[in-house]
């Protein structure tokens, strides 16, 4: 995989505080992960509760619980965000 594929993070909605919304703060440190291995990203919303898919070239390459992610996290510690990037580059 080229180092500066464009990627789509899809994500839903999840509950914090008793309200159901979508939020990108558990998203942080995938997006930061995935910008310094080169690539690009883009948010979009979906409605599946709790998801996060990750998308290259139209091919789903890595989902999970958006819960399981640190929250507001850098995202080098989180082993879904090193998990991610590897799926992202072994996308080819």
């Amino acid at each position: 995989m080229p180092s500066n594929a464009r990627v789509l993070i899809h994500y839903g909605p999840y509950e914090a505080c008793g309200i159901v919304e979508h939020r990108i703060a558990r998203l942080e440190g995938m997006q930061k992960v995935l910008h310094e291995a080169g690539h690009t990203t883009k948010l979009e919303c979906i409605k599946d509760r709790n998801q996060v898919e990750i998308w290259v070239n139209g091919e789903l390459v890595f989902k999970c619980d958006i819960t399981e992610l640190e929250y507001g996290g850098d995202g080098e510690l989180d082993p879904l965000c090193t998990a991610c990037a590897q799926a992202v580059k072994k996308a080819f």
